[in-house]
């Protein structure tokens, strides 16, 4: 969206990035924020931007990419819980509502929200349609950048 031009540098996790950035063998990265959050607050590393389209609430003094200068960009990393085709209806409504039920109680949103996280928890349907609109919105990236797959 800027056209800045950036060296990809492949890393099988955070871990190794967050060495790096720390150690300014690299200088700057684009990741989720739970491995990073406690580097910021101890003053070792600089946030930036967040690339989310809202605010974290985890540091809501930060901006968004798009509030700094990037109107329109919009990226986050995101978890789910899948179960493979052909599941039963009724299991699969289970584990949803267990899966909410969980992410409501209170000590488990406190860690996650401590470590910038944002449960969600949609009900199945609600997912499968997040999921289809991601692929349309990557594919369109991909297809925009002339990235060329292997």
């Amino acid at each position: 969206m800027t056209g800045t031009n950036m060296q990809h540098i492949p890393y099988k996790g955070s871990a190794g990035v967050l060495a790096d950035v720390i150690a300014g063998q690299i200088i700057v990265t684009i990741d989720n924020m739970p491995p990073y959050l406690p580097q910021v607050k101890a003053g070792k590393l600089r946030a930036l931007a967040v690339s989310a389209a809202k605010r974290s609430p985890a540091m809501p003094d930060l901006p968004t990419i798009a509030e700094a200068g990037v109107p329109g960009y919009a990226s986050s990393a995101w978890f789910g819980l899948v179960a493979p085709a052909g599941t039963p209806k009724a299991v699969v409504d289970k584990l949803a509502t267990e899966q909410q039920r969980i992410l409501k109680l209170p000590d488990v949103a406190e860690r996650l929200s401590s470590l910038g996280a944002e449960p969600v928890g949609d009900r199945p349907e609600q997912f499968a349609a997040f999921i289809k609109a991601e692929i349309a919105k990557w594919a369109k990236v991909i297809k925009d950048a002339n990235v060329e797959l292997q």
